[in-house]
């Protein structure tokens, strides 16, 4: 399907042209109609996917057609990286639509406050904002809502998985309450559809093939133990002819030491988690994609909802610790019908998670060892991805246990 059969703006369509979108994707083809015809949608889509262009589309096409000088969409996202690059996705569109958007998020200047404020005071047609950082200006009781004509909910089980739902709440009862909701999650666990009963209304639903990686993906699976991961590591790198590169891990404190284990090896690398300033995280991601340096190490504050085009490698440096997430990171890979590589380093104890991505994939995945031949010594056994057994007392231990007193002259030194 081509976009001009979506009855869109004549304007909007000349953004979409502009901004390179040439085939509608699935999700865009089902969600736009529903979204232009006012009612409220839940869908759940995989991150590449284009369901960022699927509600943006429509929600310019209601913002050229009302010509309102009042805020009219509310976004929240979990990241302040998602916030930005949506930020910028407008901008690309609105030289043809006129369209103004604010991105709202914490961890900046100072004077970066003042400036959100004054923005949010003064009004724009989009703002994309984080849950936590607008609560915070909206307490200022400055920030009105009251010409809210649509919310969205991007990346709604990330934010859940964050613990923003009592701020997501807390902003929801400041909109008005005849408004459109749109909730976009890549996936639908069971708290996700409760918390879309608490907002959405006779809400649409979209569910296209979630947690399945791109074809072009090459995955392999290494086992090896914590001690030899980094050896590992820099083997690897030395064996690859990969271009750019993303090495994610669930542990913050790890990210320091593989950026110093690639800088002794004469790899050039930098490392984003919570830590990092406002600043550093821009400069350090526009650095990656500017090919600056190849080598980007991150938490999962970089696993969804940014676009890096020509990446070659996703390194998982430990398994994620939920199978949705381990397709999330190797998602940033093989995008656009382009093929990619992921590595996974598997230790003793973090087996028993490969049977729940094994099962999203609908196969095994084989399990290399070859730290020994490497000189690091032998891998940890692979035995299999059974869950680890909850710990159980032995059993009598809840019995009461009756000891003979001593008598004084029993624990007392002999007398001199």
């Amino acid at each position: 399907m081509q976009f001009n059969e979506l009855n869109l703006h004549e304007d909007v369509l000349t953004g979409v042209d502009a901004m390179n979108y040439l085939q509608v994707t699935p999700i865009q083809e089902q969600a736009i109609p529903i979204i232009l015809d006012g009612k409220d949608l839940i869908a759940s889509a995989q991150t590449g996917t284009g369901k960022t262009a699927a509600y943006l589309i429509p929600l310019l096409d209601q913002i050229i057609r009302q010509q309102s000088n009042q805020t009219s969409a509310l976004i929240l996202v979990p990241t302040r990286e998602l916030a930005k690059q949506i930020d910028e996705q407008i901008e690309g569109f609105s030289y043809f639509i006129n369209a103004t958007s604010i991105a709202i998020y914490g961890g900046g200047k100072g004077e970066d406050w003042d400036q959100q404020r004054k923005a949010l005071v003064k009004g724009a047609d989009i703002i994309i904002a984080t849950p936590g950082r607008l609560m915070a200006h909206m307490n200022s009781g400055e920030v009105k809502f009251d010409h809210i004509k649509c919310l969205v909910l991007d990346e709604a089980d990330k934010m859940l998985d964050m613990g923003f739902s009592d701020d997501i709440l807390f902003v929801l009862k400041h909109l008005p309450p005849k408004r459109q909701n749109l909730m976009f999650s890549a996936t639908m666990p069971k708290k996700i559809r409760d918390f879309a009963n608490k907002i959405l209304h006779n809400p649409e639903e979209i569910r296209l093939a979630v947690s399945k990686p791109a074809v072009g993906i090459d995955q392999q699976f290494y086992l090896a133990s914590d001690e030899q991961k980094l050896p590992l590591l820099v083997h690897l790198m030395k064996n690859t002819d990969a271009t750019s590169v993303i090495i994610f891990s669930s542990q913050k404190v790890m990210i320091e030491r593989i950026v110093r284990a690639l800088g002794r090896a004469k790899f050039d690398a930098k490392g984003i988690s919570s830590d990092n300033s406002q600043e550093e995280r821009e400069e350090y991601l526009r650095g990656f994609k500017n090919k600056q340096f190849k080598i980007l190490v991150a938490t999962d504050v970089l696993s969804r909802g940014i676009d890096i085009n020509n990446l070659n490698l996703v390194i998982n440096f430990d398994v994620p610790r939920d199978a949705e997430d381990y397709i999330h990171r190797i998602g940033r890979t093989a995008r656009a019908e382009t093929t990619g590589t992921a590595y996974t380093f598997i230790n003793e104890k973090d087996q028993y998670r490969i049977a729940n991505i094994e099962k999203l994939l609908e196969r095994e995945v084989e399990k290399r060892n070859i730290t020994e031949s490497l000189g690091l010594g032998k891998a940890p056994e692979y035995k299999g991805s059974q869950p680890r057994k909850p710990f159980r007392k032995p059993e009598g231990s809840g019995k009461k246990k009756f000891f003979k007193k001593k008598k004084p002259s029993d624990s007392l030194p002999p007398a001199v």
